[in-house]
């Protein structure tokens, strides 16, 4: 080939490209960014709304259901999810892959924006967001010492202001915070005594507390602004603020009123290592290096601590970016123990240290190489992508022992150095080509599944085909020219390891022994071949099956929750008992934080508090975080009030590994239902922490009025929800401005006048009149249950039951659980589906398997035209089908699951598997070219061709070892694809050598007799 003899030929051209490739990729591995997995792409909404302290019930009617019609019709929704809680909406649209999410964004603001005038008054705006794994916390800091007032003081006035400054750093949330307050605290005697309502007060507050422009005025040649300034400038201007009697006079402020500079009443409590606190949740920017912005932080953390008072200590609780430093250390430590591996094959092998470093300069040009190309088509240096790079550290070398040794033989007749490497390279060049290309095609079919399989995979599948790539260029251009430099010596046998070679040659007879044999008995080595191929597939049933490898991150959840209507005093009570049974875990635990209360917008209220934990690393504890979760499980179980779970946490988990979604026309049959549901499957071995979301419904008190009698009084539901709202939950009238930070007004009654039932009989209704009436005089008080959640999907009520699995693998609890519903009996109209990860796994199998087809036909169709016939390539492509039985026994004997991650080592061994018999039968038809007969072309061909496939299987295979023994953090996620490429390519490279001869045989006697027909007709 010309490029071959230009390169053997100009060899300081070759050098020079080779070093500005280096540097150009040295270069851009400055510049990658590092992060734990790839970016995934989720095509989700979320649209949130707050309605006061309303009902579920009233938020399912009067804000989700809206909002869900609104969005329905939005161009490629693929389903609609509500949760309508106490005083909040949150509506989740997820979008049909492929859709362009930010147009999708426009359109739920315009579809949104059309309803906003159709929700209550009280309603808050929705708010529209981009759900995204990049928004979860990179790191969270714990600021302790001090009470939460003080904490929170610190951490807003000089702690967040800081950490926001940092590089790659986007925002910065506090946890746990004491938020300051203006509160008017409404003294009911005294608003009696001067005739002031609550509503005179509000209007009164607001009314004053104003800046504006009014317009201008010309002073001589000049305008000036006209600016109207009113604005509060101390506690005391809203004591002296005049309200309107309703007699006509006036009072001021802090004769009906008492003004408290406080903070807002606390929903929630933060404890880090059992200590009060405030937590400091750090989010990055999207395309941030996660590993250097917690880097920042860390350093930030350093200059802070010296200008904290000596009280105060600022520490790390939470930091993933240590998981993901821990994780890539460990792959580039497999990288370098599979490379010295390589290395030390070729070494035993090729007997020289020039011929060894001949070969292995591939391997860091290949990989420099493929940094520059990650990062010019903006990928990111991640687990999945240096698990590619790991995973192909073998193939490197493929195709330069393959060359290399072509030019040893040429050599061996007496070819010069310069002729043997142009004439050695020349000739096996498009064989190698080939094969390479083969292994690259595979990958095309991948680009087009959609998903999260897509999103992790795509990246690796890049990573792979640039090292191959490199790697080839390398080995038609680079090795001839060191070959026709650096090898005079090497090449000369002067015995040394002599062992080996007579080893290599003892077992290049026994093989040339077995192939004649095999040849001789091809339907006998057929017959075997098919026996062991369907006794492999019979053993599938054994093989479970699961999503994604869970990987040992060493961080848990213990989620406690108390009754429905639970006070946040009693959960604190359940958290401490939770602190002193955690102490006995204290050589495991390195940290943990507790919000008590929390959100209501996330699901958690006064009677829920959630731990996160950070175990100390996998190294330095016996038991894995998934077996420590089930542990830890049993030892809360105990804990009276409550009902404790526990459960691992991992970053590639997207959803529940189990869900079960309910749908039907009735809230309360699904209830039932699912409580029903949760007793069935908790019997299935490896269920563990069922739960579903009818949870104990919450009391509360209906309030019903009764039209007639308020109507006498002249009132009506308007004005009595409002008066109601105002006495129970305050009500916000304006902003004070103070030293540059701003805080609510917000008039209150006193708590004692608003803590008991009896508060609420007798709460006096102000009627237009002027006049009071008890409550119980115009409505009905009845105590009830009511739902604490409603769930609706595609508008229709629903009921999701979630569990975790432990023990087994994700699809062998599937397939029971299945079977478990299929036995029930379920109501006309109800129905149930699978959903969580069991979905998502049997969704990218389909669409891998679909993959799987594709990449095999696109293999097809490289070999047909590497060829120019199309039956050639059939013969290759018999060594795909043993690949089945060296997979299915990897899995038994290593006890793993298929998983995607399996499932795209699978459809990389289509790829690979054909590169040997690629060479084989293309030096046999060179062979029978030279006017050789066929079966001494066959015996003549497999016994030249051993040493170089033993020499790449063995490299490729050895290079693999460390990723599937699993060494080092992170490695769970490689160990499968590492598994399923060492026994698939393993075993066929057995039959390869043996099974493929056989069937060439029988495809050339096919063709002589087709040939021999067409002669007879044309006779």
């Amino acid at each position: 080939m010309k490029i071959v003899n230009t390169s053997v030929k100009r060899p300081v051209g070759v050098i020079m490209i080779v070093l500005a490739i280096l540097a150009l990729g040295l270069v851009s591995v400055r510049s990658l960014t590092i992060d734990l997995f790839p970016k995934i792409d989720l095509p989700v909404a979320v649209v949130a709304t707050s309605y006061q302290e309303a009902a579920p019930e009233d938020v399912d009617n009067l804000i989700s259901q809206p909002i869900e019609s609104a969005v329905s019709s939005i161009e490629g929704v693929d389903t609609i999810q509500s949760q309508s809680q106490a005083g909040n909406s949150l509506v989740m649209i997820m979008f049909q892959n492929g859709t362009d999410i930010d147009q999708a964004l426009l359109d739920i603001r315009e579809s949104v924006d059309r309803v906003k005038g159709m929700l209550p008054d009280q309603a808050g705006d929705p708010s529209i967001l981009r759900f995204s794994p990049d928004q979860m916390p990179i790191m969270w800091v714990g600021l302790t010492g001090q009470e939460a007032s003080a904490l929170t003081e610190v951490a807003d006035d000089e702690v967040v202001p800081y950490f926001e400054r940092q590089p790659g750093i986007a925002s910065v949330t506090v946890e746990g915070g004491k938020e300051r307050e203006v509160q008017v605290v409404l003294d009911e005697a005294a608003m009696q005594q001067y005739g002031v309502t609550s509503q005179a007060i509000s209007d009164a507050l607001s009314g004053s507390n104003m800046s504006a422009s009014v317009g201008t005025v010309e002073k001589g040649n000049q305008d000036l602004q006209l600016r109207l300034t009113g604005e509060f400038e101390s506690l005391e201007d809203i004591e002296q603020t005049f309200v309107q009697t309703e007699a006509g006079a006036t009072v001021k402020v802090e004769e009906v009123a008492e003004v408290r500079d406080t903070f807002k009443e606390s929903t929630d409590m933060t404890l880090v290592n059992g200590e009060p606190a405030v937590v400091l949740s750090v989010m990055k920017q999207t395309d941030a290096n996660t590993v250097e912005a917690a880097g920042n932080i860390q350093d930030s953390i350093s200059d802070l601590r010296e200008e904290l008072p000596e009280t105060m200590d600022l520490s790390v609780v939470i930091d993933t970016s240590e998981y993901i430093q821990m994780s890539i250390d460990s792959v580039v430590l497999n990288i370098i123990i599979g490379g010295i591996i390589s290395a030390f094959v070729l070494l035993l092998f090729l007997k020289s240290i020039r011929a060894t470093l001949v070969i292995g300069i591939s391997i860091p040009i290949a990989i420099i190489a493929t940094f520059a190309l990650m990062y010019f088509t903006g990928q990111t240096l991640n687990i999945l992508t240096l698990g590619g790079l790991a995973l192909g550290l073998g193939m490197m070398v493929d195709s330069s022992i393959v060359i290399l040794e072509h030019i040893y033989s040429f050599r061996k007749r007496g070819y010069s150095l310069i002729e043997s490497a142009t004439k050695g390279a020349s000739e096996l060049a498009p064989a190698v080509i080939a094969s390479t290309t083969t292994t690259l095609v595979v990958f095309l079919p991948i680009i087009y599944v959609e998903g999260i399989a897509s999103d992790m995979f795509t990246p690796l599948a890049l990573a792979v085909s640039f090292s191959l790539i490199a790697s080839l260029v390398v080995a038609i251009t680079l090795v001839p020219m060191l070959s026709s430099k650096l090898l005079a010596k090497a090449m000369e046998d002067n015995g040394r390891r002599y062992w080996f070679d007579r080893f290599l040659g003892w077992l290049a007879d026994k093989y040339q022994g077995g192939l004649e044999w095999v040849v001789g008995h091809r339907k006998t080595t057929v017959f075997l071949t098919i026996v062991a191929l369907v006794g492999s597939i019979a053993l599938t049933p054994l093989i479970g099956a699961e999503f994604i490898p869970s990987s040992d991150q060493g961080q848990l959840q213990v989620t406690a929750e108390t009754e429905e209507g639970s006070t946040l005093e009693e959960t604190e009570e359940v958290v401490t008992e939770v602190n002193e049974r955690l102490d006995a875990y204290a050589d495991t635990i390195e940290t943990s934080y507790v919000v008590a209360g929390g959100d209501p917008m996330m699901g958690s209220g006064p009677n829920t508090a959630t731990y996160t934990m950070q175990l100390v690393p996998a190294a330095e504890r016996e038991v894995s975080t998934s077996a420590f979760a089930v542990e830890l499980d049993e030892a809360l179980a105990g804990i009276p009030g409550a009902e404790i779970t526990v459960s691992a946490m991992d970053s590639m988990e997207m959803g529940d590994p189990l869900q079960i979604q309910v749908s039907g026309p009735e809230h309360d049959v699904l209830r039932n239902l699912s409580r029903d549901i949760v007793a069935e499957i908790s019997e299935v071995d490896g269920v563990f922490n069922a739960s579903s979301g009818a949870s104990e419904a919450v009391p509360q008190m209906a309030i019903t009025v009764d039209d007639a009698r308020a109507s006498m009084y002249g009132l009506n539901q308007q004005q009595i929800l409002g008066q109601l709202q105002m006495q129970f939950n305050g009500q916000v009238v304006t902003r004070y401005r103070e030293a540059g930070q701003e805080m609510d007004v917000s008039l209150i009654y006193p708590e004692e006048d608003r803590g008991a039932i009896s508060d609420l009989e007798d709460m006096k209704i102000q009627a237009p009149t002027g006049a009071t009436v008890p409550l119980r005089e115009v409505a009905d008080l009845d105590q009830e249950s009511g739902p604490v959640t409603l769930t609706r999907q595609n508008q229709q009520p629903q009921m999701n039951i979630s569990s975790e699995v432990e023990g087994r693998d994700l699809g062998s609890v599937v397939a029971d659980v299945e079977t478990v519903l299929e036995d029930m009996t379920f109501p006309e109209g109800y129905d149930y589906s699978l959903g969580g990860q069991a979905q998502d796994m049997n969704e990218s199998f389909i669409d891998l398997a679909i993959a799987l087809v594709f990449s095999i036909f696109l293999v097809y169709a490289v070999m047909a035209i590497q060829f120019e016939n199309f039956l050639f390539p059939f013969i290759i492509m018999f060594a795909l089908p043993t690949t089945v039985i060296g997979v299915i026994l990897g899995f038994l004997v290593t006890g793993l699951p298929l998983s995607i991650v399996a499932f795209i080592g699978i459809i990389m061994l289509a790829g690979i598997v054909v590169n040997n018999s690629i060479v084989l039968v293309d030096y046999i038809n060179i062979l029978r070219r030279n006017g050789m007969d066929r079966r001494e072309a066959i015996t003549e061909a497999g016994r030249s061709r051993l040493r170089p496939i033993m020499m790449t299987t063995l490299t490729t295979i050895l290079a693999m070892v460390p990723l599937a023994i699993g060494i080092g953090e992170g490695a769970e996620l490689q160990q499968p694809l590492a598994v399923t490429l060492i026994f698939g390519l393993g075993v066929s490279s057995l039959f390869t050598v043996f099974f493929v001869p056989v069937i060439y045989t029988l495809f050339d006697d096919l063709t002589k007799k087709v040939t021999g027909r067409k002669k007879k007709k044309k006779a």
